[in-house]
């Protein structure tokens, strides 16, 4: 039986269909309690329940009579009690999918005899007690996950047993002892999340060996061992920090993304060979006992991101290199022993944090490192020096004498050269202006080519002559934007974007103008802004928009910026998250071949007079040649903070970058901040994600404005929302389908009087909240599911 959006509690009539073999009522909006006649339908072998809104404990009035069933899923409902002991009777039990209810108790030691189990998620609830010791021993377990509960004691010593077993993940409980040895031996093994729990003595050697082992989270313990110079081939994500581990750092692992082992005990040096680990994004080596200098092949490392080695005992030299890195967005190499100049190519850098504090560098800092933001940059460095008085360092003493002549000497001819080339400048620039407005006010015609996408009843010649200062109201995308009166009775306004002025435009600009003309000329839709109509001559492309009347989004939510007196509450905020999401949900899934826009932000949301939102810019955009397919793209192109992991390391990207950039939307949106404003962690993203790593409560992260008691429940599940969105891994974020579903259940809070339940359970599957670890075999929304439009 497919789901049909039912509501109401399950019909006991169903319990009259003895031969049912597959009942399905999933993502429907389905309450009360699970009847306790299911359970005795005899016929009954796969049981999926999944995505409503149960709750109640699970009565059985006995025994099981559905003594065949084979797959159990009640995940993402509000489930209460214990897990009913009578499961482990199931003999053809094969899953059992229970996560994010309410459940608590221990885990029946039964569940372990299973014969047939292979597939066991209970994550997310209040489940204590200890693991079923015989778990794995007695059937091909495969995927096991228990995180985020309070359970404790040791890892049962024969998951492996049936050698199936590839995903373990426990992260988030009480647990304690040792890795069993038998995991060492375990050749199928590729996920071991056990973070956060009280994890102690030697990793097993054999699991730095397993051949499809992709991610290993494993900080905040107290385990310890070594690593291998070569790591797993398959390895893309190794996160050991805060424990115990010693010896030096690997040199070599081909596909590692991420690599965060600070607080630890390693030594020794920093591999001269990174470049072996060429798609590396973050390396962290952090207060470790590393010594020697910083090898110049860090400079290969292209993909990185963050970037820090503080702590340590390094010296030497800054390698100059670093500043080559093109993505690098956060620099700490702070409390070492590094001498010599600060390399002036570190001020290439577009960094949102530097920290060169306590070492022993010396010379002037760099002109374009002279800056209020990195006023703290450079503490307890003796010997450094500044002219910029606010900076936390001496003042440079300018010495008199025949060299100092000679500088001011310098200084005097290039000011007057200087002088010279602006005159000059001044002068062309004159001339080319008044030569274009000769050729441009709208006298001739046929300098100007219409071509139109709507009924219009203006003429290009009013857009042209509104071209002037005072109708400007901003710049960026390649181009300036002017707000133009049609000067018709009903006060008519339009918005238009004026590709650069130039005899010839370059390439890059001529793609741009050509994919947004070509996208926006052929689609429609109420939350993707209307293109009325393109306006080209030889040296000008001018974009002819419907006028939004509260302009962009990020000057509603960023307030002390742009100076807004009026913060949007709530609701709004969930309205404006609605239609975006439509907006782009129609882009991926309406549309054939789909379109990626890549450069999804808040400054691109655009809102009208009822704050209505629209989907603006596609200058980036990009339609796919085949649906499903990833295209390929001449460059890494986006903003920092909304840019997803992969652009900086792969030139093929699909829709999944536009829900990574939407997520970071859905935290500015809960939090206030904005997409660049990490504090120490970089980008907002990044920042929320150990927010709550750090144990810290949800609700101290909101937006001051917004902090309702009455709106709490929802605006937490849209800040997990964005959490999940923005996982480092395309393939664990949800899509843009998804994620809208979930967004119009928020909502629906404020439409359906008296719906007032929370939101935990319900649609999105809100798994844990480690970045970029959203699960396997999810029971999300289907790309294919019919019954759902993002035309809503």
């Amino acid at each position: 039986m497919a789901s049909t959006n039912l509501e109401g509690e399950i019909s006991e009539s169903l319990m009259r269909l003895p031969a049912i073999v597959q009942l399905d009522l999933t993502r429907n909006s389905l309450t009360g309690s699970i009847p306790a006649g299911i359970w005795n339908l005899k016929n009954l072998r796969f049981l999926y329940l999944f995505q409503n809104n149960l709750s109640g404990s699970i009565n059985l009035n006995g025994s099981i009579g559905a003594e065949g069933l084979e797959e159990i899923d009640v995940s993402m409902n509000q489930i209460t009690g214990s897990i009913p002991k009578s499961f482990g009777g199931l003999r053809n039990l094969s899953r059992l999918v229970m996560f994010n209810n309410r459940l608590s108790g221990e885990i029946p030691a039964s569940i372990g005899l299973l014969p047939s189990l292979y597939d066991l998620r209970l994550f997310n609830n209040s489940l204590t007690g200890v693991l079923p010791p015989e778990l794995g021993k007695n059937s091909p377990l495969s995927n096991f996950e228990v995180d985020d509960n309070m359970i404790s004691g040791e890892l049962p010593a024969d998951l492996c047993a049936r050698g199936m077993f590839g995903s373990l993940v426990v992260s988030n409980n009480y647990m304690s002892g040792k890795i069993p040895e038998s995991l060492g031996s375990c050749a199928t093994l590729n996920d071991i999340q056990i973070q956060n729990n009280r994890f102690s003595g030697d990793v097993p050697v054999g699991i730095w060996s397993a051949t499809y082992l992709t991610t290993v989270l494993m900080h905040d313990n107290a385990l310890s061992g070594t690593l291998p110079d070569k790591l797993p081939g398959k390895l893309n994500r190794l996160q050991i920090e805060r424990n115990r581990f010693t010896g030096s750092i690997p040199s070599s692992a081909r596909n590692l993304l991420v690599l965060t082992a600070s607080d630890n005990l390693f030594s020794g040096e920093i591999p001269a060979n990174l470049s072996r680990i060429s798609s590396l994004q973050t390396l962290e080596l952090a207060r470790n006992r590393i010594s020697g200098g910083i090898p110049a092949s860090i400079s290969t490392l292209t993909s990185l991101t963050e970037l820090d080695l503080s702590g340590n005992s390094l010296s030497g030299e800054i390698p100059a290199g670093i500043g080559s890195l093109p993505v690098l967005t956060s620099l700490d190499l702070s409390s070492n022993r590094l001498s010599g100049d600060i390399p002036p190519q570190i001020g290439n850098l577009k960094l949102n944090n530097l920290n060169l504090s306590s070492n022993d560098l010396s010379g002037e800092i760099p002109a374009s490192l002279e800056s209020p933001a990195y006023s703290n940059s450079f503490l307890s460095n003796a010997r450094l020096c500044s002219s910029d008085a606010t900076l936390a360092v001496r003042s440079c003493d300018r010495q008199s004498g025949s060299s100092g002549g000679i500088s001011r000497g310098l200084r005097i001819l290039f000011l007057v050269l200087g002088a010279v080339v602006f005159v000059i400048a001044v002068a062309f620039a004159f001339i080319v202006v008044r030569e274009y407005r000769k050729r441009s006010d709208g006298s001739d015609p046929a300098a100007w080519k219409l071509t139109s996408f709507q009924m219009l009843n203006f003429s290009e010649n009013v857009i042209v002559r509104g071209l002037v200062d005072e109708n400007l109201i901003g710049c960026g995308g390649g181009g300036k934007v002017y707000r133009i009166s049609l000067g018709s009775r009903g006060g008519e306004i339009v918005a238009v974007k004026k590709i650069y002025n130039a005899r010839k435009l370059d390439s890059k600009l001529e793609r741009e103008f050509e994919s947004e003309v070509k996208i926006l000329g052929s689609i429609r839709h109420t939350n993707i802004v209307k293109l009325l109509c393109c306006i080209s001559s030889v040296d000008s492309k001018l974009l002819v928009y419907e006028y939004m009347e509260n302009g962009s989004l990020d000057r509603w939510i960023h307030q002390t910026r742009w100076g807004q007196s009026r913060p949007l509450d709530w609701p709004t905020r969930v309205q404006i998250a609605v239609g975006a999401a439509r907006g782009l949900c129609y882009m991926h899934h309406e549309i054939s071949p789909p379109i990626v826009h890549r450069d999804v932000k808040s400054s691109n949301i655009l809102l009208d007079s009822a704050f209505r939102a629209r989907i603006a810019d596609f200058g980036l955009a990009r339609m796919l040649v085949k649906a499903g397919e990833p295209d390929t793209v001449s460059a890494v192109a986006g903003s920092f903070g909304y840019m997803a992991p992969e652009c900086a390391y792969t030139r093929k990207v699909n829709e999944k970058v536009d829900v990574y950039s939407f997520g970071v939307v859905l935290l500015e949106l809960t939090t206030g901040r904005e997409a660049n404003d990490g504090g120490g962690h970089g980008s907002l993203a990044e920042w929320t994600w150990r927010h709550l790593q750090d144990g810290n409560e949800i609700s101290d992260a909101i937006a001051k404005e917004i902090r309702d008691p009455a709106y709490l429940a929802e605006i937490e599940v849209m800040f997990k929302l964005g959490i999940i969105c923005t996982g480092t891994l395309p393939s664990t974020r949800p899509t843009m389908k998804e994620v809208l579903q979930m967004l119009l259940r928020c909502e629906q809070m404020h439409q359906v009087a008296g719906k007032k339940e929370s939101l935990e359970g319900d649609a999105i599957p809100l798994l844990q909240t480690e970045k970029g670890s959203r699960r396997k075999g999810s029971t999300g929304a289907d790309d294919n599911d019919k019954n759902f439009e993002c035309n809503v």
